[in-house]
């Protein structure tokens, strides 16, 4: 896997369109039937359709702006993307969290640091009483520039659980999939996530990573995983944290244009559906969760964001936000779906089942 430099958008790709990718999704080992599209596997076990519980978690992605360009970012995020949230779609969602039965909050990106409103949003949001406070950091955030060195401290004061991206304990995989010294960097980020409490033993101050494949294959177990993280990362590195999380990585944007590429597309389409595990069904984040993007549009989860399939709600806009009527609803799916139904699930906190 080579590493990107611009975004699929920047690129004037083809799969930039998210039109483009749902076709590739519907179309070809679906369509003619040699693969059960995702609606027709979860019917035969009497789970279609895939219905919203009650809502426990708010993931906003308050900007697509990164300072890295990752081969497998389903976002597309990168240096070039200028999508990014206003302080009044902030704002509006400051409403939905003081008056939501919610209980975490979960900032996304892009780097999410890099919002120029990014620190102000913690704070309000910090006040509004929210339980569980997390940042997806790349890591690399906090060593791209003097202004971001502080954010260790930062991220302290207010008890932000600190979910970070870490492919590998090893230099060469991590570079490879990442870029050029995100390795060496997402060290020293850590060693200062360290230094300040996070991931320690016994503290509170939480600090997991998050393990994606490089490449076309599905994540090994996840308990197995961590455990030669945890013994690589503090042999190397004296480096201590809480939990792994092993998250497969679903067909769409940069990592679709990989598999594309390579030729893996099909293959890997397989191993997802026979790793299909109607257990990992039920606790599939889009039943708990709501996704807001930039723009202050809602979604059932972060992939279906990046897919453009909004709601099944007359509740669409974080403007019109109405809890019981996303509660309930039809969740709105497609062949990526698998992604989070192979083998022991997969959520944005690691597997389900």
């Amino acid at each position: 896997m080579a590493t990107a430099t611009k975004s699929l958008k920047k690129q004037g790709s083809d799969l930039a369109q998210s039109n483009k990718q749902l076709e590739i999704l519907s179309n070809g080992i679906f369509q003619n039937g040699e693969l059960p599209t995702f609606k027709t596997k979860i019917s035969e076990t009497s789970q279609f359709p895939l219905k919203a519980k009650k809502l426990e978690i708010l993931q906003i992605n308050v900007g697509y702006m990164c300072n890295q360009v990752c081969d497998h970012c389903h976002v597309d995020a990168g240096p070039d993307r200028k999508e990014i949230m206003t302080r009044d779609t902030m704002r509006q969602c400051l409403e939905v969290i003081k008056n939501t039965g919610a209980h975490t909050l979960d900032l996304t990106g892009g780097a999410p640091e890099m919002n120029p409103d990014f620190r102000w949003f913690v704070e309000e949001a910090a006040k509004a009483g929210i339980k569980d406070f997390i940042v997806r950091s790349n890591l690399t955030i906090i060593r791209a520039n003097k202004k971001y060195y502080d954010l260790p401290e930062f991220f302290k004061k207010h008890n932000i659980h600190v979910v970070s991206s870490m492919p590998h304990w090893t230099r060469g995989k991590t570079d490879k999939q990442r870029g050029d010294g995100v390795f060496d960097k997402s060290i020293k980020a850590l060693q200062e996530l360290n230094a300040v409490g996070y991931g320690m033993p016994g503290s509170d101050l939480r600090l997991d990573l998050v393990y994606n494949p490089s490449g076309a294959f599905l994540p090994g177990d996840q308990a197995a995983m961590e455990k030669d993280f945890k013994k690589a990362l503090m042999e190397d590195f004296g480096i201590e944290f809480h939990n792994l999380f092993a998250i497969t990585n679903l067909p769409i944007a940069r990592f679709l244009d990989f598999l594309i590429a390579s030729e893996n597309y099909e293959d890997y389409m397989y191993s997802l559906v026979e790793a299909y595990n109607p257990a990992a069904v039920e606790n599939v984040m889009c039943t708990n969760t709501i996704s807001i993007s930039w723009d202050g549009y809602l979604f059932d989860c972060d992939f279906n964001q990046m897919l453009e399939l909004p709601v099944n709600s007359k509740s669409k806009h974080i403007s019109e936000f109405n809890e019981e009527l996303l509660e309930g609803r039809n969740i709105v799916i497609s062949q990526h779906c698998y992604g989070c139904t192979a083998g022991a699930g997969s959520s944005c906190q690691g597997v389900v089942a």
